[in-house]
């Protein structure tokens, strides 16, 4: 008997959402003041609570979801869930509209209900004036911890009080968007294994404007320094209507919905992990690895602000290092020493005792992580290769025509090149110069050695502009560089060449001109082999 699908729309809450005006309605920029610019806006947050006090807590989303969402049908009987928010010293109003936009926007035969869970938060408004507030909602419970836990214990203590079918985990600063439940409890009611996420939408953290995710729905990856990545849907995975769930290797982190019984099967998160960090890998690697799957489901919308800084510091200090050394060692198997390369610290960090993680993943009977790497994160290896291939040029990169360096002095995202006399020729001082460059596979040049290069990239914009570093987002475009026979540096997206100035020690595009010395750079070293490939490529 096939099982009976309805549409889950509340279309007389869509109709009511789409009659509001006001600051923020629609998920519009609240138009800012002065006052609201002010630091004092933001010190408490990281994100700006004056203009989140402006809006109402009952605010209305655009539908920003593909249009064919409007007309999925999800199973009649869906599992119920426990939201849980973990939250330490929350803004008020961005807390209370979490929980209004979930109240607002889910079916209630859905939600069992929504745990807070306070990690031992300080200010005043979050102790007897929100127990009051919440008394209101009876599906609304407060648990507090009794010393400060971090994000990943106090998830688990979240999730050990829930007594719904799934766990929902949401953040403390969220909105979730127009029928954003059902499209993920489908999945699970499908498959109990299934780990879904939904699409996360950025909240700007001043203004609030509501918006998709640059490239929007993209899978999760990461990096061999395990920085989180977003990579492209590879063309073997799209699917005919671009608004069904896809698998993800990895999720973001801390908005996810698991079937509670399986989540406890997979031994919940390692409650090793301190603080909060890499705890979305061990759950990502944990599910796929071990019988289950991970989907983002493009139908489910949710907002998120993305904090400006983290306003709070955490005694002892984060457990980041520790918790990603902790992951590769029970997960990663050989792979683990990719990582290390990369950041020869872990060698030496302590990840703790690993051996009651280890005999979970032995009793679980769960798959190498080479599986992982060929079955579910096959693409990742053509963004973010485990062993970097060979770089065209590096060292110093010296002007014929001034006989100075290039120097990027440590700088950051925005911060200009300039020439300075190179360190090479016993330049004084040379801690505050950086003058060691990487012109690496991706055709964008880097600060640093092939494998200590830094994630700034020399980028310029026309043909006039000066040469800055930005964020490299290794896209080619701004940032795709090729170093000619005759010394120059040629920029194929500006049609123009590097050069520079010795008055000023500015370095800037210029129509190409081979034959003037300010536009020859000799690069310290050279790969011929590669580099000639490099430059066959892409012309």
């Amino acid at each position: 008997m096939a099982l009976r699908k309805k549409d889950w729309h509340d279309n007389e809450g869509i109709r009511a959402d789409a009659a509001k005006s006001g600051f923020g309605e629609q998920g519009k920029p609240v138009p800012m003041s002065d006052e609201d610019r002010s630091d004092k806006a933001y010190n408490e947050n990281g994100f700006n609570i004056y203009v989140s006090d402006k809006i109402s807590l009952n605010r209305s989303l655009p539908d920003i979801r593909h249009p064919n969402c409007k007309n999925k049908l999800y199973m009649e009987k869906l599992p119920n869930s426990s939201i849980i928010i973990p939250f330490h010293n929350e803004g008020w109003s961005s807390l209370l509209r979490t929980v209004h936009s979930i109240l607002n926007r889910s079916p209630p035969e859905l939600i069992e209900e929504i745990i807070l869970v306070d990690d031992f938060s300080d200010r005043e408004h979050l102790k007897k004036r929100l127990e009051e507030y919440m008394a209101r909602f009876p599906k609304v419970r407060i648990l507090r911890t009794k010393k400060r836990e971090g994000l990943i214990r106090t998830r688990l203590l979240g999730a050990s009080m829930a007594t719904a079918e799934v766990i929902t985990f949401l953040d403390s600063h969220c909105e979730a968007n127009v029928n954003w439940l059902p499209p993920l409890l489908d999945r699970i009611a499908q498959n109990r294994k299934t780990i879904v996420c939904p699409m996360i939408d950025v909240i700007q953290h001043d203004h609030f404007g509501y918006s998709t995710q640059s490239g929007d729905a993209m899978r999760g990856a990461f990096d061999w320094e395990m920085y989180y990545k977003r990579i492209p849907i590879p063309p073997e995975l799209r699917k005919p209507d671009p608004s069904d769930p896809f698998e993800s290797p990895v999720m973001a982190g801390g908005l996810f919905a698991v079937e509670r019984k399986w989540f406890w099967e997979l031994g919940g998160y390692d409650t090793g992990l301190e603080i909060w960090g890499g705890e979305q890998y061990e759950i990502s690697f944990k599910v796929w690895m071990c019988g289950g799957r991970m989907e983002d489901v493009p139908c489910s919308r949710v907002g998120h602000i993305y904090r400006k800084y983290v306003p709070y510091t955490f005694p002892g200090g984060s457990g980041l290092p520790r918790n990603l050394k902790r992951v590769a060692e029970v997960w990663m198997d050989e792979y683990a020493e990719h990582i290390y390369k990369r950041k020869p610290e872990f060698r030496h960090i302590s990840a703790g005792d690993v051996k009651p993680q280890k005999e979970l993943r032995n009793s679980l009977k769960c798959k190498s992580f080479k599986w992982f790497m060929t079955e579910v994160a096959w693409d990742l290896p053509k963004y973010y290769p485990p062993v970097e291939p060979p770089s065209s040029a590096w060292g110093e990169i010296r002007n014929v025509g001034t006989g100075l360096c290039v120097d990027s002095k440590h700088g950051s995202s925005g911060s200009q090149l300039k020439l300075e006399p190179c360190v090479k020729d016993g330049e004084e001082g040379s801690w505050s110069h950086e003058q060691i460059f990487t012109l690496g596979w991706r055709e964008d040049i880097r600060p640093g050695d092939s494998l200590h290069a830094r994630k700034y990239c020399f980028d310029a914009v026309s043909q006039s502009s000066q040469v800055t570093l930005f964020d490299c987002h290794g896209m080619k475009g701004n940032q795709l560089w090729k170093y000619k026979k005759g010394k120059t540096l040629y920029h194929p997206v500006s049609v123009s060449c590097m050069d520079c100035s010795a008055k000023d020690r500015n370095i800037f595009m210029n129509t190409c001109n081979p034959s003037s010395p300010t536009q020859q750079w000799i690069f310290e070293n050279i790969n011929s082999t590669v580099l000639e490939i490099m430059n066959i490529k892409d012309l």
